[in-house]
This record gives structure tokens, sequence and C-alpha cells, in this order.
């Protein structure tokens, strides 16, 4: 990577690997789930990332680049650590606390991302359609993990507790 396009690109390819690697967690994390509403959260956050990898399919396409990903070694750890911990959790409002942590985990990686894309497409002077896709993204990545913390927070962690 020599330029601050070719950084973008690279971060843009990170983000659909991610992206791709949530929606194949997502249904187990969804399945697993003791808590109703946390279960409704994750099955309406795999909706959304849907349409989030199809938003970055369409970045792609204005930039007149086939849609590839990169390998994301940070969404991979976050991924591997979840499985991990979870699969040594035998009480389930405490497995509960953890999918919500580890999920938080995940936000709050894509949110620094899309964060940064944007305001590298507006340096780069990219379509304003890549920003205003970006950030459609990442206003669902804010909302989802405020979500997570009001359910944690107001009954998940202390049923775990």
């Amino acid at each position: 990577m020599k330029t601050l396009h070719d950084l973008f690109m690279h971060q843009l390819k990170d983000v659909y690997y991610a992206e791709k690697q949530i929606l194949k967690a997502l249904p187990e994390m969804a399945k697993k789930a003791d808590s109703d509403k946390l279960r409704k959260a994750f099955e309406d956050h795999l909706e959304e990332t849907k349409g989030q990898k199809d938003r970055l399919e369409e970045v792609f396409k204005l930039l007149d680049t086939k849609p590839s990903g990169e390998t994301c070694p940070a969404i991979d750890g976050i991924i591997k650590e979840h499985k991990e911990v979870a699969s040594e959790i035998e009480d389930a409002d405490a497995l509960d606390a953890a999918m919500i942590a580890n999920a938080q985990a995940v936000e709050h990686y894509e949110i620094t991302r899309y964060g940064t894309l944007i305001a590298w497409a507006d340096q780069l002077g990219l379509p304003s359609e890549v920003g205003s896709l970006l950030k459609q993204t990442l206003d669902q990545e804010y909302n989802a993990d405020s979500s997570l913390s009001q359910l944690a927070e107001s009954k998940l962690n202390k049923e775990a507790a």
C-alpha cells in the first residue's frame, strides 16, 4: 500500500470480509441465546448485516471494483475468542452476557472501521454516495451497540449475576 486510496481499499475489503464472517456467526449466536430479546436482537442484526454487505457491494461498484474480501485477523480473533469462551460457559444467563459482550466487541470494531472509511472517502474526494452508504451502516452499528447495552444493563447482566 502506497497511498491513502490503497489503504482505503484495503480497509474496505477488510470490512467486507468481516461482514461476511458476521453473517456466519450471528445465526449460531441467535440459536444459543437463552433470552428471547437477545435472540431477536441477533436475528434483527443478521438482516441488517445482509443489507450492510449489499451496501458494501454497491460501494465497490461505485469504485469500479469487484467486491472482494481480505482476511481480517481482528474479526477472526473476536469470533474465535467468542467460540472459546461460549464453549466453556454452562450457565445460560452468563452465556447471554458473554454473547452481548462479544457482539459489542464486533460492533466497536465495525464502528471504528466505518468511521475511518467515511473520513477517508471524503478526504479522497470519492463520490458522495460512497460516504452516504458507509454512513448508513455506521448508524446501524451504533444503534446495534446501543441496543445491546440497553439489553445487558436493563436485564441480562442482572440475571447472569
